[in-house]
């Protein structure tokens, strides 16, 4: 689980900042939107999904130390152990269909076979401190780019399976990491409240300032055009940078206390994210800007990631060891 608590600093004249507000409609959960009780024994600490090739899920198991595999058609759930020690914040499907992992208690990244389910591990070098791992993303050239909480922005190269490691300017805080349609990687840091682009050729990042101030980057995602897609945890709101133009964009999701985890945008360029403070899951439409809602049916869901595959987005309830997917028209 995050070090960053899920209380919330004062919202800092988010009006100032150009903040629009949106219309809103409500869908019902009844409709689109399927869950599952986690068939499991114990308690998995299910953090973060991502579609697996099968078309089954792999999900992160945070609390039990293990990659997670969920199969729609069945209900099923296969637990694969990842080490002693073990404890995963984010996952996603690689290039060569395999689970990739940053695994925040042995201090690596972990990569699980599919379907073999042969386990990797790539530690971080020798005399890193510990980086409280977060979430990893694959760039153009097939490497993977992870952060770390602690302060830490590194780099897998997956042909040779060496890690490298950097100190993240301004510190502890990178959490979110994205790669867009042209194979760029950018960032986000919850404590630095900022963006970055990161030089693959270096490994140095290069800082984007929000218009709002001590916003609370948590997670990036990129459009079809290489936007980059922020949600903002203190101030809530969504927002988006254009690197071509240089600019900035922001809305207020709705609701009276809106804390906003994750972001995702679909194969039609919809925007999701989660809400904490309302329990809830909202699409947004860039074009109308137009919020809908999408209650979650059980309290404290808590859903920390959103992925998806065509036709379907899925959310992990942290708070209630639930799956669930928001089936689409896209289907």
């Amino acid at each position: 689980m995050s070090r960053f608590p899920l209380s919330r600093r004062p919202v800092l004249a988010w009006l100032a900042s150009g903040a629009l507000l949106p219309s809103v409609s409500h869908a019902q959960a009844s409709g689109p939107m399927q869950s599952w009780k986690l068939a499991t024994s114990r308690r998995t600490g299910i953090h973060d999904v991502a579609p697996a090739p099968d078309g089954g899920v792999f999900f992160s198991a945070q609390a039990s130390g293990h990659l997670g595999w969920f199969e729609p058609s069945t209900g099923r759930t296969e637990l694969i152990p990842l080490g002693s020690g073990s404890s995963p914040h984010g996952v996603i499907q690689g290039p060569d269909h395999a689970a990739w992992l940053t695994d925040g208690g042995q201090n690596a990244i972990v990569r699980v076979g599919w379907p073999d389910r042969k386990v990797s591990v790539h530690r971080l070098p020798a005399g890193t401190p510990w980086a409280n791992l977060n979430t990893c993303a694959f760039d153009g050239d097939g490497d993977l780019w992870f952060t770390g909480q602690a302060g830490y922005v590194g780099k897998l190269a997956v042909k040779t399976s060496q890690v490298s490691v950097k100190e993240a300017p301004r510190g502890r805080g990178p959490y979110g990491i994205c790669t867009t349609p042209a194979g760029e990687v950018w960032w986000c840091s919850l404590a630095g409240s900022f963006i970055a682009h990161i030089d693959r050729k270096t490994g140095d990042s290069r800082i984007v300032e929000p218009p709002t101030r001590g916003q609370g980057a948590r997670r990036v995602w990129s459009d079809s055009r290489g936007r980059i897609w922020v949600s903002e945890w203190n101030s809530g709101q969504v927002s988006v940078h254009d690197p071509a133009a240089n600019s900035w964009r922001a809305w207020k999701v709705p609701g009276s206390n809106p804390m906003i985890y994750a972001v995702y945008v679909d194969e039609r360029d919809r925007v999701w994210v989660s809400d904490f403070g309302g329990n809830a899951v909202w699409s947004f439409d860039a074009g109308g800007e137009k919020f809908e809602r999408f209650p979650l049916p059980r309290d404290s869901g808590n859903v920390r990631q959103i992925l998806g595959r065509k036709g379907e987005v899925w959310l992990p309830e942290s708070g209630t060891e639930h799956i669930t997917v928001i089936r689409t028209a896209a289907a």
